[in-house]
């Protein structure tokens, strides 16, 4: 079952202090950006990268008055090609003379990209705290700073006025946890006025991570170990390529962002017999290195993809193609990164994941490949996976570490 989660917000006091009514957004909206006044708390400061401008032609949002120059545009916080200014792949926010947030949202401002649809602000989603326009890759959000439930400090020689967004997310809950693999995603943001001027704004994000793998044997001696190869080659497979290496000791714990690729291998070791099979019965996930413990999400199921999971985890197959001396001895597949989630809050619980497969031995024979048939009824893959000739023994990953990609923000 895949539910939506809204995220909390967490500012409530508000101060009215009667600033001017907003006008329709254009990009002229907002066209000054001021220097920081002291004296007022630091937030995390924003983490900036080199691809913030590379934003394509048909999707730019232009910022700040035709006809300004590159040091205009960087005083707004916007990207200047030589020709056009325009907002970056980030964050962007402004404050206006006239007592308005501008705030202009990339979809690449996380890692899964942003679900834009899903962002509200402390007064909610609804007008005037809706997106005033929007394409495939931004959200423009104008609205008075005294409006959807901004709170207002007054310090004396400035007043400080604070809003929170924050996104929704969507949460498989299984039997025995709940997971998502769509990022936390929550920004505070600030416009301060003293006078008549209107002072810098401070910008702080939150938003999540991924978890990390390590090799375990037991008694038919069986590792599992995770892919770490990339394709550096036009036309490489990266379902391929990433079984070129693997992450050794020293590599743990190794760290992933939400949805990217997590590629598992299991393998018999120490054996040379081309006629058995290594067969895989269930793979889970859990958040301690206990195989037993709670949470636990399935990944598959008789050797079956859960089918529950809205993001499948994948097989891939392992044949003569491979190069492998043995190719009946090994099983790969690729799972999607995720991160558990409290049962009962649903909020995200920033800890590790370890991943696990109990395996066993299969004899092959002309009439029996070992392989799974998850096509079919699920009496008949239980079936294929009772002819294993061994106990089932439990593999167990090292740990796999969720983190967060940090927004990219401008001030």
């Amino acid at each position: 079952m895949w539910v939506s989660i809204a995220c909390a917000a967490l500012f409530v006091h508000l101060i009215c202090l009667g600033i001017a009514a907003v006008s329709p957004w254009s990009p002229q909206a907002a066209t000054k950006s001021f220097s920081r006044l002291p004296g007022l708390h630091d937030l995390q400061q924003p983490v900036v990268t080199p691809n913030i401008c590379g934003v394509d032609d048909v999707d730019r949002v232009p910022c700040g008055e035709p006809g300004i120059d590159d040091a205009q545009c960087g005083a707004i916080n916007c990207c200047f090609d030589g020709q056009q200014c325009y907002y970056g792949r980030t964050v962007t926010v402004q404050c206006t003379i006239d007592g308005q947030f501008v705030l202009v949202v990339a979809r690449d401002t996380t890692l899964p990209r942003l679900s834009l649809d899903s962002i509200s602000l402390l007064g909610g989603s609804d007008s005037p705290c809706s997106a005033v326009d929007s394409n495939a890759d931004f959200a423009i959000y104008q609205f008075p700073v005294t409006a959807c439930g901004t709170r207002a400090m007054d310090l004396g020689d400035y007043v400080v006025y604070e809003n929170k967004m924050s996104s929704s997310y969507e949460v498989g809950v299984g039997p025995l946890g709940a997971i998502t693999r769509d990022s936390h995603y929550e920004l505070s943001f600030q416009c301060r006025y003293a006078a008549t001027t209107v002072a810098a704004l401070d910008v702080q994000l939150a938003s999540n991570s991924p978890p990390m793998p390590v090799a375990a044997s037991g008694p038919l001696m069986v590792e599992l170990r995770l892919g770490s190869g990339q394709c550096v080659t036009k036309g490489c497979v990266q379902a391929q390529a990433a079984y070129t290496s693997y992450y050794g000791d020293a590599d743990y714990p190794v760290t992933k962002v939400l949805r990217e690729p997590v590629y598992v291998e299991v393998r018999i070791l120490g054996r040379t017999d081309p006629n058995i099979a290594l067969v895989l019965g269930r793979c889970w996930a859990t958040s301690s290195p206990d195989p037993f413990s709670v949470p636990q999400w399935e990944l598959l199921v008789d050797g079956c993809p859960n089918q529950h999971d809205r993001y499948l985890t994948t097989p891939i197959p392992v044949d003569g193609s491979s190069g492998l001396q043995f190719p009946s001895h090994y099983k790969r597949f690729v799972l999607k990164m995720f991160t558990f989630v409290d049962h009962d809050s649903m909020a995200h619980l920033q800890e590790k994941v370890f991943i696990h497969c109990s395996t066993s031995v299969c004899q092959l024979t002309a009439a029996d490949s070992c392989e799974p048939r998850c096509s079919r009824q699920r009496r008949d893959v239980v079936a294929a996976g009772q002819k294993s000739s061994h106990q089932l023994t439990v593999v167990s990953s090292g740990e796999v570490v969720f983190i967060t990609k940090k927004a990219e923000t401008t001030t």
